[in-house]
């Protein structure tokens, strides 16, 4: 009953429990916390090492023969992200300044549309797209953090670009390349615990989500979520059916604000104390931008599959 109604929701094994995580960090924080093994694996604290293992994992399924194509694919996908997450931040700061406009700030703006959810990206590529689809999160693993919101700040004289963070990412992946490369057997072991671990990197990224932060977020947090699916999604689908000629799904799919993205704007302030004072309302414009993005991402994706077309369903008319 639990896994139908899982597989009946877009990204189900990864959107649920992410509410789930949510839900209980709001209400119930401290039963999160009462230490030792519990802790570590439903808490926030767990999910850099799901997502690390889960990185490390998807890694081995990686062939050095597949390489040009999964480069192409996610490249496509994490540039365009990149672009009009910059470019509406940037435009709008140059214009109405660090405040932003009508509420929504510049630093929130950048933080939410610049980063994607890399394990919703990964369980609707695991529902709708093929293997390669798959590997390209190891690209888009890339914007699941501070680093290109850092480089879009970086690029306008604002902040330093922490190439630290950059290998810090990429290590799990690349270890898992070699590993799966070097022995086969280990790629069929290791592959399934990426499925394994999608809902466990969804109810720890919840956990570290408290609700009442969307509420405080308000009308601007999600008109930004809306912003990061429509304006953002719509530019990513036109690059990834003009420049790489796939139907698209895997654009919307991408069309997501990381759950990371919501310690950004702080990691931001920290840099460069002129964002400062604009840390707290763009962290929790982010945190709504989220939850919204995660559920109208998927559904956006499903519709989208339906209508134009994507492996799984070329697979099953076959």
């Amino acid at each position: 009953m639990i896994m139908r109604f899982l597989r009946k929701v877009p990204a189900g094994m990864m959107i649920v429990p992410l509410l789930i995580g949510a839900f209980m960090n709001t209400f119930f924080p401290e039963a999160l916390k009462i230490g030792s093994f519990t802790t570590a694996t439903f808490s926030s604290a767990g999910a850099a090492t799901a997502m690390g293992i889960q990185l490390f994992c998807l890694g081995t399924t990686l062939q050095l023969k597949d390489m040009p194509k999964v480069v192409k694919r996610g490249g496509i996908l994490l540039i365009s992200k990149f672009i009009i997450g910059a470019a509406i931040g940037i435009a709008v700061g140059k214009i109405f300044g660090l405040a932003g406009i009508m509420g929504l700030t510049t630093l929130a703006i950048i933080s939410a549309v610049t980063n994607s959810n890399g394990s919703v990206y990964l369980a609707l590529m695991k529902t709708y797209g093929d293997t390669t689809d798959c590997a390209a999160m190891a690209l888009l693993a890339l914007n699941d953090g501070p680093l290109l919101t850092m480089i879009a700040l970086g690029a306008s004289g604002l902040a330093n670009i922490p190439f630290m963070a950059l290998i810090a990412t990429v290590i799990p992946i690349i270890v898992g390349m070699i590993v799966g490369n070097l022995d086969k057997e280990t790629q069929t072991f290791f592959e399934p615990a990426g499925n394994i671990l999608i809902p466990f990197v969804g109810l720890t990224l919840g956990a570290g989500i408290n609700l009442s932060n969307v509420i405080k977020g308000g009308l601007p947090g999600i008109v930004l979520g809306l912003i990061s699916v429509f304006v953002g999604g719509a530019f990513i689908v036109f690059c990834d059916r003009i420049i790489g000629r796939r139907p698209g799904y895997a654009g919307w799919a991408v069309a997501t604000t990381a759950g990371n993205a919501v310690a950004v704007p702080a990691a931001i302030g920290l840099i460069d104390p002129t964002w400062a004072p604009y840390v707290g309302e763009a962290t929790t414009q982010v945190a709504a931008a989220v939850v919204v993005t995660a559920i109208i991402a998927p559904l956006m994706t499903n519709w989208w599959a339906n209508k134009y077309g994507c492996p799984k369903f070329e697979s099953e008319n076959k």
